[in-house]
């Protein structure tokens, strides 16, 4: 575990807020386990197919390269995030796996400080109270599509029925996935998002063949050498900065 003055520093270094949840979980020498601060970012779209894996196992590297004690829990049957970390090798920062499609949370290990929560396609009415019950943040790939808009737009009139949300106890961010930009499909992508009620939009990430790198070996898109992977670093910023921010909890 990184210490205290190596953790304040890279986090300010990046030009990350530290909440408070995090905050009181420092002590003179190492960070404590705060498993009542838990926090819990759940990677959510009823669409399948709109990169919600690409996106939970990148965050679940992310956070485990940063020290932090990480779980990804895979409530999709499909174990795409599972697979992925079958092939983690153990020379990468640990990351735990629950197979929450057989068992939910059951198995998940109380010392978790970040659990990644990849949810099933599909996913629908009391599917989607239950999941959101167990995150404070939502995070909703889009894809550059006529077809995924349409399919998000009806997911998030579903999702803002549910009680959390609407008293904005859970904050929802949407990410443009897979974009080619200076396309007129990205625009009406960008336009869409850019006009979607009661959401953060976070973060713009390009088509590039690094995810398909970083998955077949079990890492993530920032366990990629910087010459390779720099842009999509670039890209993965904005996200990150707003779930470390207030406004993201």
């Amino acid at each position: 575990m990184l210490t205290k003055e190596v953790q304040m520093d890279r986090l300010a270094g990046q030009g990350f807020y530290v909440p408070d949840w995090l905050l009181s979980c420092f002590c003179d020498n190492e960070l404590d386990t705060c498993t009542e601060s838990m926090r819990h970012i759940l990677v959510m779209n009823a669409k399948g197919g709109c990169g919600k894996s690409t996106l939970a196992t990148n965050l679940a590297a992310y956070y485990a390269q940063e020290g932090y004690s990480t779980a990804i829990a895979d409530f999709d049957p499909q174990q795409t995030s599972l697979d992925w970390l079958k092939r983690r090798p153990d020379t990468y920062p640990e990351i735990t796996g629950v197979p929450a499609f057989e068992s939910g949370l059951k198995h998940l290990p109380r010392t978790t400080e970040y659990l990644i929560i990849d949810s099933p396609a599909r996913a629908h009415g009391s599917e989607i109270t239950d999941l959101v019950k167990r995150a404070e943040t939502i995070v909703i790939p889009v894809l550059p599509s006529p077809i995924d808009m349409a399919a998000t737009d009806r997911f998030v009139e579903e999702l803002n029925q549910v009680s959390r949300v609407q008293k904005r106890d859970v904050k929802i961010g949407v990410v443009a996935n897979r974009v080619r930009e200076n396309t007129k499909v990205f625009d009406q992508l960008n336009g869409y998002l850019d006009a979607m009620k009661r959401t953060k939009y976070a973060a713009v990430l390009r088509e590039a063949q690094n995810y398909n790198r970083a998955y077949a070996r079990g890492i993530g898109i920032h366990e990629l050498p910087e010459y390779l992977a720099w842009q999509d670093w670039e890209r993965w910023d904005p996200l990150l900065k707003w779930l470390w921010s207030k406004s993201s909890q």
